[in-house]
């Protein structure tokens, strides 16, 4: 059975660098035949692999081919985001030149929606490898598996357990009883945000294929662009607002907009976590604002500051939708690094709080947060009332002991994960504001860092064994810790 999804996936895969040869070919580019080839390559491997499955399930014995443990789903997710990257890597190589380590961080980043670069001239690029690097985030923003439970109507990709290895965020809505159903709205939700961001694009000064390529990395919060400058290259304040309200809208529970369409407001209006997300946001724009007032000396370099009212709260606003939910861009003025360290410090805690989950950004997520909050105030209170039985509620229901330990146990793998890149990274010559806001920016899938990884510089001169960690990171956080540390567990490989 394994297999057999192995292979439904690959060949979905290839429909994706299909129709990435159909625009090279439609800008008369000569690369068309790479991605091609690419597609004939994924559909064939995915087609002998669901050959094989298919095979084996049939001399399997009933409960054989049924049995899918929770250990399989973990299997399966983490190998098919590392399968898409491998066979996402080869047009990095074959067009740009890349070595195999910048392929796999250039399509592992697109995947995961990190946003990190190894490209120095994106301009350069051909528009098929431009539109690949932006395809590989809306994919993998949704989910690839989500993706294909949406798309694939077969049997093996009705399983609950893969679903969830996914989406593995405590607060992921099941839209339906049904594991398609869910994926189908989801995806509908997600078509219809791009659709409409493209729309607004194209309204101000960027072109059909720029606002295409833009809308799919802003809902996918991934945050690549077609340009070397990102968002910057348009000087628009057009741009940077529609940019913001996206990305914003991207960050929520994409769960949110279903209860909408329905009206059910009661559950909106119940949701802690939408509630706290909105105030986290709104008191983040009011902070930098006020930096920008009070806190000028603090800059590295004065010229860089948003000076204007309006630009203040414009530059404001698109700092923390772009960071908090990991998107990434940068506009004009948007080097945080050259603002000073006093801007530095509420950029990184925007990086780790995150998003919501079920939205497609990064971060620890604030539901987590919501919830280590709670359990931390339950321990105060047992402290004065030792024999109080408490709980931790959200949203109106009690949470299972188990779900609050597994949050609290989630905060204790990211710090310890952080500190071993930390280390790892300044053994190999990074100096400690680096490697701490790029192994922040990689676990979070934020994209720049910090140091000489900032937003105005990207990571083409950091280290082979750093871009090889980092890919892994990108990895580990996209699925969440869990879904990929599980698989170095040496009582995940026995009965």
């Amino acid at each position: 059975m394994k297999k057999s999804i192995f292979g439904t996936l690959l060949q979905l895969e290839s429909v994706f660098l299909l129709i990435t040869g159909a625009v090279s070919l439609f800008h008369n580019e000569k690369d068309w035949w790479v991605f091609m080839a690419c597609a004939a390559l994924s559909f064939v491997i995915g087609g002998i692999t669901l050959s094989i499955g298919k095979w084996k399930a049939r001399h399997a014995s009933e409960d054989q081919s049924k049995y899918f443990s929770r250990a399989d789903s973990f299997m399966v997710v983490t190998l098919t985001w590392v399968l898409f990257s491998l066979i996402g890597m080869i047009p990095y190589m074959m067009l740009a030149g890349m070595s195999i380590e910048d392929a796999m961080f250039e399509a592992m980043s697109g995947f995961t929606t990190t946003g990190a670069s190894v490209i120095s001239d994106i301009d350069g690029l051909s528009h098929g490898l431009k539109f690949w690097r932006c395809i590989t985030q809306w994919m993998g923003g949704l989910g690839i598996v989500v993706f294909t439970f949406a798309l694939v109507p077969t049997g093996e990709m009705r399983n609950n357990k893969i679903f969830s290895a996914e989406t593995s965020g405590i607060g992921m809505d099941k839209l339906s009883p049904k594991i398609a159903t869910t994926a189908r709205r989801l995806m509908m939700i997600y078509l219809v945000l791009t659709i409409v961001c493209a729309l607004f694009y194209y309204a101000g000064p960027m072109n059909a294929f720029d606002a295409i390529c833009h809308s799919f990395t802003t809902t996918a919060t991934g945050g690549f662009s077609t340009r070397t400058a990102s968002i910057a290259y348009y000087n628009s304040p057009y741009i940077e607002y529609v940019a913001a309200v996206f990305m914003f809208l991207s960050s929520l529970n994409f769960g949110m907009f279903y209860y909408a369409i329905i009206r059910r407001w009661d559950i909106i209006r119940s949701n802690e976590e939408l509630n706290a997300f909105v105030k986290i946001v709104l008191t983040a724009v009011v902070v930098f604002m006020l930096l920008f007032n009070f806190a000028s000396h603090a800059s590295e370099s004065l010229h860089t500051l948003p000076m204007g009212l309006e630009e203040q709260f414009r530059s404001a606003l698109f700092h923390v939708t772009s960071i908090i939910s990991s998107t990434g861009y940068a506009a004009m003025k948007f080097d945080y690094v050259s603002w000073g360290d006093v801007y530095l410090i509420p950029t990184i805690m925007l990086m780790i709080i995150g998003s919501c989950a079920g939205s497609t950004a990064g971060g620890i997520k604030v539901v987590r947060f919501v919830v280590a909050l709670k359990a931390i105030r339950n321990e105060f209170i047992k402290q004065l009332h030792p024999r109080a039985v408490l709980s931790v509620n959200l949203g109106g229901r009690v949470m299972e002991n188990e779900r609050v330990r597994r949050t609290l146990c989630f905060f204790v793998i990211y710090a310890i994960m952080i500190m071993l890149a930390i280390s790892a990274m300044t053994l190999l010559g990074m100096d400690f504001t680096t490697a701490f806001g790029s192994s922040i920016s990689a676990l979070s899938n934020i994209g720049p860092g910090a140091g000489l990884t900032g937003p105005a510089s990207n990571y083409s001169m950091v280290h082979p064994a750093i871009k090889w960690l980092m890919s892994f990171y990108m990895l580990v956080g996209r699925l969440e810790i869990y879904t990929v540390l599980f698989l170095f567990m040496p009582s995940f490989y026995k009965k």
